[in-house]
Protein backbone atom coordinates (compact mmCIF):
# COMPACT_ATOMS: atom_id res chain seq x y z
CA UNK A 1 0.00 0.00 0.00
CA UNK A 2 1.16 3.73 -0.33
CA UNK A 3 1.83 5.30 3.04
CA UNK A 4 -0.09 6.42 5.71
CA UNK A 5 -1.64 9.66 5.64
CA UNK A 6 -1.36 11.56 9.28
CA UNK A 7 -3.07 14.34 8.04
CA UNK A 8 -6.66 11.85 6.72
CA UNK A 9 -5.77 9.79 10.32
CA UNK A 10 -5.77 12.75 12.43
CA UNK A 11 -9.44 14.21 10.86
CA UNK A 12 -10.89 11.72 13.83
CA UNK A 13 -8.26 11.98 16.44
CA UNK A 14 -9.75 11.75 19.30
CA UNK A 15 -12.43 8.89 18.10
CA UNK A 16 -9.32 6.58 17.32
CA UNK A 17 -7.75 7.88 20.64
CA UNK A 18 -10.74 7.03 22.76
CA UNK A 19 -9.36 3.02 22.68
CA UNK A 20 -5.96 4.06 23.26
CA UNK A 21 -6.93 5.57 26.51
CA UNK A 22 -9.18 2.46 27.40
CA UNK A 23 -6.66 0.30 26.86
CA UNK A 24 -3.98 2.28 28.80
CA UNK A 25 -6.32 2.16 31.99
CA UNK A 26 -6.32 -1.32 32.23
CA UNK A 27 -2.47 -1.76 31.88
CA UNK A 28 -1.46 -2.96 36.12
CA UNK A 29 2.35 -1.37 35.77
CA UNK A 30 2.83 1.62 38.37
CA UNK A 31 5.84 2.05 37.15
CA UNK A 32 8.06 1.69 34.01
CA UNK A 33 11.63 1.89 33.12
CA UNK A 34 10.75 1.59 29.01
CA UNK A 35 8.09 1.99 26.93
CA UNK A 36 7.56 0.97 23.25
CA UNK A 37 4.22 2.41 21.58
CA UNK A 38 4.43 0.00 18.50
CA UNK A 39 2.58 1.55 15.66
CA UNK A 40 2.73 4.89 17.06
CA UNK A 41 1.09 6.87 13.63
CA UNK A 42 1.01 10.54 14.83
CA UNK A 43 2.59 9.92 18.06
CA UNK A 44 -1.23 10.42 19.79
CA UNK A 45 -1.37 7.20 21.41
CA UNK A 46 2.76 8.12 22.33
CA UNK A 47 1.50 11.22 24.17
CA UNK A 48 -0.88 9.33 26.53
CA UNK A 49 2.28 6.60 27.14
CA UNK A 50 4.29 9.36 28.21
CA UNK A 51 1.53 11.00 30.85
CA UNK A 52 1.29 7.77 32.57
CA UNK A 53 4.96 7.13 32.62
CA UNK A 54 6.88 10.67 33.08
CA UNK A 55 9.76 9.09 34.13
CA UNK A 56 9.82 5.92 31.42
CA UNK A 57 11.96 6.14 28.26
CA UNK A 58 9.23 6.37 25.31
CA UNK A 59 10.16 4.61 21.80
CA UNK A 60 7.34 4.66 18.66
CA UNK A 61 7.64 2.85 15.80
CA UNK A 62 5.80 3.22 12.56
CA UNK A 63 6.41 1.85 9.43
CA UNK A 64 4.90 5.40 8.15
CA UNK A 65 7.21 8.07 7.12
CA UNK A 66 4.28 10.46 7.40
CA UNK A 67 2.96 9.53 10.42
CA UNK A 68 6.69 9.59 11.99
CA UNK A 69 7.47 12.77 11.04
CA UNK A 70 3.82 13.86 12.28
CA UNK A 71 4.77 12.49 15.78
CA UNK A 72 8.42 14.10 15.82
CA UNK A 73 6.91 17.41 14.94
CA UNK A 74 4.35 16.84 18.00
CA UNK A 75 6.74 15.34 20.38
CA UNK A 76 10.16 16.61 19.71
CA UNK A 77 11.59 15.26 22.76
CA UNK A 78 11.20 11.95 22.19
CA UNK A 79 12.19 8.76 19.69
CA UNK A 80 10.25 7.86 16.91
CA UNK A 81 11.71 4.86 14.66
CA UNK A 82 11.21 3.56 11.44
CA UNK A 83 10.23 -0.06 11.96
CA UNK A 84 8.17 -2.76 11.09
CA UNK A 85 6.93 -4.89 13.94
CA UNK A 86 6.65 -7.93 12.40
CA UNK A 87 11.36 -7.93 11.82
CA UNK A 88 11.95 -6.10 15.53
CA UNK A 89 13.18 -6.85 18.27
CA UNK A 90 12.01 -4.24 21.43
CA UNK A 91 15.84 -2.81 23.38
CA UNK A 92 16.78 -4.70 26.46
CA UNK A 93 14.80 -2.96 29.19
CA UNK A 94 11.33 -2.65 27.94
CA UNK A 95 8.86 -3.53 30.00
CA UNK A 96 5.87 -2.12 28.08
CA UNK A 97 4.98 -2.89 24.89
CA UNK A 98 1.75 -0.84 23.86
CA UNK A 99 -0.22 -1.33 20.24
CA UNK A 100 -3.46 0.61 19.30
CA UNK A 101 -5.29 -0.47 16.27
CA UNK A 102 -1.69 -1.88 14.07
CA UNK A 103 -1.91 -5.94 14.47
CA UNK A 104 -5.11 -6.45 12.67
CA UNK A 105 -2.76 -5.24 9.73
CA UNK A 106 0.30 -7.48 10.77
CA UNK A 107 0.64 -10.90 8.59
CA UNK A 108 0.36 -13.97 10.92
CA UNK A 109 -0.23 -11.69 14.07
CA UNK A 110 -0.98 -14.20 16.78
CA UNK A 111 2.88 -15.46 16.30
CA UNK A 112 4.45 -11.90 16.43
CA UNK A 113 2.45 -11.36 19.90
CA UNK A 114 3.27 -14.76 21.23
CA UNK A 115 7.37 -13.08 19.98
CA UNK A 116 6.66 -10.29 21.83
CA UNK A 117 4.95 -11.14 25.41
CA UNK A 118 8.49 -13.85 25.79
CA UNK A 119 10.88 -10.93 25.20
CA UNK A 120 8.94 -9.39 28.44
CA UNK A 121 10.92 -9.59 32.01
CA UNK A 122 8.91 -10.54 35.05
CA UNK A 123 5.37 -7.87 35.22
CA UNK A 124 6.64 -6.62 31.84
CA UNK A 125 3.04 -6.00 29.60
CA UNK A 126 1.52 -6.44 26.65
CA UNK A 127 -0.96 -4.23 25.67
CA UNK A 128 -2.77 -4.95 22.26
CA UNK A 129 -6.18 -3.10 20.60
CA UNK A 130 -7.40 -4.00 17.21
CA UNK A 131 -10.13 -3.20 15.49
CA UNK A 132 -12.78 -6.62 15.06
CA UNK A 133 -15.21 -4.61 12.29
CA UNK A 134 -14.32 -6.81 9.24
CA UNK A 135 -18.58 -7.66 9.74
CA UNK A 136 -19.67 -4.20 10.03
CA UNK A 137 -21.87 -2.76 6.97
CA UNK A 138 -18.59 -0.36 6.55
CA UNK A 139 -16.32 -2.93 5.46
CA UNK A 140 -18.45 -5.79 4.03
CA UNK A 141 -19.23 -3.05 1.15
CA UNK A 142 -16.29 -2.37 0.51
CA UNK A 143 -15.94 -5.84 -0.61
CA UNK A 144 -18.86 -5.35 -2.24
CA UNK A 145 -18.06 -2.53 -4.56
CA UNK A 146 -14.44 -4.36 -5.44
CA UNK A 147 -16.50 -6.98 -6.37
CA UNK A 148 -18.21 -4.89 -9.65
CA UNK A 149 -16.96 -5.05 -13.22
CA UNK A 150 -14.96 -1.84 -13.32
CA UNK A 151 -12.63 -2.49 -10.24
CA UNK A 152 -12.40 -6.61 -9.56
CA UNK A 153 -9.30 -7.23 -11.42
CA UNK A 154 -7.48 -4.39 -9.80
CA UNK A 155 -8.95 -5.10 -6.43
CA UNK A 156 -8.64 -9.42 -6.43
CA UNK A 157 -6.25 -9.05 -3.22
CA UNK A 158 -7.59 -6.01 -1.45
CA UNK A 159 -9.51 -8.34 1.27
CA UNK A 160 -6.44 -10.05 2.11
CA UNK A 161 -4.89 -6.80 3.71
CA UNK A 162 -6.31 -8.02 6.80
CA UNK A 163 -7.56 -11.62 8.49
CA UNK A 164 -10.58 -12.16 10.54
CA UNK A 165 -9.61 -12.33 13.96
CA UNK A 166 -9.36 -15.47 15.64
CA UNK A 167 -11.78 -15.57 18.21
CA UNK A 168 -10.43 -14.57 22.12
CA UNK A 169 -10.42 -17.94 23.41
CA UNK A 170 -7.09 -18.97 20.82
CA UNK A 171 -5.30 -15.90 21.94
CA UNK A 172 -6.01 -17.21 25.42
CA UNK A 173 -4.62 -20.65 24.90
CA UNK A 174 -1.23 -19.36 22.57
CA UNK A 175 -0.47 -16.41 25.02
CA UNK A 176 -1.72 -17.83 28.44
CA UNK A 177 1.34 -20.28 28.98
CA UNK A 178 3.92 -17.48 28.36
CA UNK A 179 2.07 -14.96 31.22
CA UNK A 180 1.05 -14.75 34.51
CA UNK A 181 -2.21 -13.24 33.43
CA UNK A 182 -3.99 -12.10 30.58
CA UNK A 183 -6.85 -9.64 30.35
CA UNK A 184 -8.97 -9.72 26.94
CA UNK A 185 -12.66 -7.95 26.26
CA UNK A 186 -14.71 -6.21 23.61
CA UNK A 187 -16.26 -2.91 23.41
CA UNK A 188 -18.88 -1.76 20.96
CA UNK A 189 -17.92 2.00 20.30
CA UNK A 190 -21.07 4.19 18.49
CA UNK A 191 -19.44 7.07 17.22
CA UNK A 192 -21.94 10.02 16.10
CA UNK A 193 -20.76 10.92 12.77
CA UNK A 194 -22.19 14.46 10.99
CA UNK A 195 -23.72 11.62 7.81
CA UNK A 196 -22.48 8.96 5.44
CA UNK A 197 -20.00 11.10 3.84
CA UNK A 198 -18.14 11.60 7.20
CA UNK A 199 -18.23 7.46 7.68
CA UNK A 200 -16.35 7.22 4.35
CA UNK A 201 -13.84 10.38 5.15
CA UNK A 202 -13.09 7.63 8.40
CA UNK A 203 -12.31 4.46 6.47
CA UNK A 204 -10.09 6.51 3.95
CA UNK A 205 -7.71 7.03 6.43
CA UNK A 206 -7.45 3.20 7.35
CA UNK A 207 -10.01 0.13 6.04
CA UNK A 208 -10.46 1.71 2.37
CA UNK A 209 -6.58 2.14 1.65
CA UNK A 210 -6.05 -1.21 0.26
CA UNK A 211 -9.15 -0.66 -2.22
CA UNK A 212 -8.03 2.37 -2.90
CA UNK A 213 -4.51 2.64 -3.44
CA UNK A 214 -4.43 0.43 -6.78
CA UNK A 215 -6.80 2.19 -8.69
CA UNK A 216 -6.23 5.12 -10.72
CA UNK A 217 -8.08 8.76 -9.88
CA UNK A 218 -11.00 8.34 -11.84
CA UNK A 219 -11.22 4.62 -11.15
CA UNK A 220 -10.88 5.77 -7.39
CA UNK A 221 -13.77 8.77 -7.49
CA UNK A 222 -16.03 6.07 -9.50
CA UNK A 223 -15.50 3.30 -6.42
CA UNK A 224 -16.32 6.13 -3.98
CA UNK A 225 -19.44 7.09 -5.17
CA UNK A 226 -20.20 3.64 -5.27
CA UNK A 227 -18.96 2.74 -1.89
CA UNK A 228 -20.69 6.35 -0.44
CA UNK A 229 -24.16 5.03 -2.07
CA UNK A 230 -24.00 1.87 -0.29
CA UNK A 231 -22.49 3.52 3.17
CA UNK A 232 -25.56 6.03 2.89
CA UNK A 233 -28.16 3.25 2.17
CA UNK A 234 -26.74 1.32 5.37
CA UNK A 235 -26.63 4.35 8.24
CA UNK A 236 -29.56 5.70 8.31
CA UNK A 237 -29.63 9.29 9.64
CA UNK A 238 -30.74 9.84 13.47
CA UNK A 239 -33.55 12.57 14.37
CA UNK A 240 -31.29 15.17 14.22
CA UNK A 241 -29.32 13.97 11.10
CA UNK A 242 -26.35 12.60 12.42
CA UNK A 243 -25.20 8.93 12.05
CA UNK A 244 -23.87 6.12 14.29
CA UNK A 245 -20.97 4.35 13.01
CA UNK A 246 -20.91 0.93 15.12
CA UNK A 247 -17.37 0.19 15.43
CA UNK A 248 -16.31 -2.92 17.05
CA UNK A 249 -12.64 -3.41 19.24
CA UNK A 250 -10.73 -6.23 20.67
CA UNK A 251 -8.60 -5.65 23.76
CA UNK A 252 -5.78 -7.85 25.24
CA UNK A 253 -3.76 -6.99 28.41
CA UNK A 254 -0.80 -9.68 28.63
CA UNK A 255 1.39 -9.67 31.79
CA UNK A 256 4.13 -11.74 32.31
Amino acid sequence: MADWSAEQYLKFEDERTRPARDLLAQIPLKESRQVVDIGCGPGNSTELLAARWPQARIIGIDTSADMLRQARERLPDFTFIEANVAHWVPPAGTDVLFANAIFQWVPDHLAQLKRLVASLPDGGALAVQMPDNLDQPSHVLMREVAQLAPFREQLVHAAEARDVLPPPGVYYDELRPLCRTIDMWRTDYLHVLDDAATIVEWVKGTGLRPFLDPLDFPERKDFLEAYTARIAANYPPQADGKVLLRFPRFFLVATR
